[in-house]
């Protein structure tokens, strides 16, 4: 069963306008990016609270908090950015949900393409959010963002098999987001073989390789449908939040607008449909 949600930020930055697109294509739930251009854990408590509100008016819930925690340098102080994370799990408390979206670090600054000397850096860092999460009760999906550790699908295995035999599924497995792969240059469907056991999330974005938007879902390189038709068959339960970028996107999020995001939800429906998946 797939529950379909939305990086709202994506339609408009009002959120009464995000609620009103996503009423209008069935879609019941948002991961939490931004609002009124803001970034979720840059709000203030008036501000979440009047948003919460909002969301109970219209019966909306949330798939995660969609945090920036790990687009940092994997150089740059972690104190400051451990408040944030705290600030994140504080959030998760609430809206009701179990989920955080996070990130492996970027590279420093001189970066020659060599992880080794920061690889222990990032599973340390990773460890700490885990562990503070395990205490909370809450969930971090690490997604396979651009030019971050865990682009690349070898080393989102790294990370899985490093830290989940400490702590489970329970507290950490990964978003796949098959744009992100051919944005990196890598195979969408070697980075599905390589996760999927571990995969808990979807994003869904579809990608041409030198595009500099998204495109709809199974009209890009990303192979959504076979990768869907596979996580159907492999009995997958869980969100598939719709990021389309398709009017572009970068490091803080994307734009699809008013128009285009319902055709983008009616795209991904179509291939939910046609690979006999079950959705709500």
């Amino acid at each position: 069963m797939f529950t379909l949600s939305a990086f709202a930020d994506e339609i408009s930055p009002d959120p009464q306008t995000q609620i009103d697109v996503l009423q209008s294509c069935g879609v019941r739930h948002i991961e939490f990016r931004s609002i009124l251009g803001t970034n979720v854990l840059a709000l203030s408590d008036l501000q979440i609270q009047e948003f919460k509100a909002l969301l109970d008016k219209h019966g909306f819930k949330l798939s995660a908090i969609g945090s920036p925690i790990g687009k940092i340098k994997i150089d740059d102080p972690f104190g400051p950015h451990l408040e944030k994370f705290q600030r994140a799990l504080h959030l998760c408390q609430v809206f009701n949900t179990p989920n955080i979206r996070i990130f492996s670090y970027y590279p420093p600054d001189n970066f020659n393409g060599d992880w080794t000397p920061w690889r222990n850096e990032v599973v340390n860092r990773l460890t700490q959010g885990c562990e503070l999460a395990a205490k909370a009760g809450v969930r971090l999906i690490h997604e396979n963002e651009h030019r971050i550790y865990g682009d690349d699908p070898e080393r989102v295995v790294d990370l899985m098999q490093t830290l989940l035999p400490k702590f489970g599924l329970a507290t950490i497995g990964c978003a796949y987001d098959p744009a992100n792969y051919v944005y990196c240059g890598f195979d969408p469907w070697d980075g599905w073989q390589k996760t999927k056991e571990w995969t808990i999330h979807f994003h869904i974005k579809d990608w041409k390789k030198g595009a500099q938007h998204g495109s709809l879902a199974g009209e890009g390189e990303g192979r959504i449908p076979e990768v869907i038709a596979d996580a159907v068959e492999r009995g997958y339960h869980g969100f598939a939040t719709l990021e389309p970028h398709l009017l572009g996107g970068g490091p803080t999020g994307g734009q699809t607008g008013t128009e285009l995001f319902p055709k983008a939800v009616a795209a991904f429906k179509s291939i939910l449909e046609r690979t006999g998946a079950k959705y709500q």
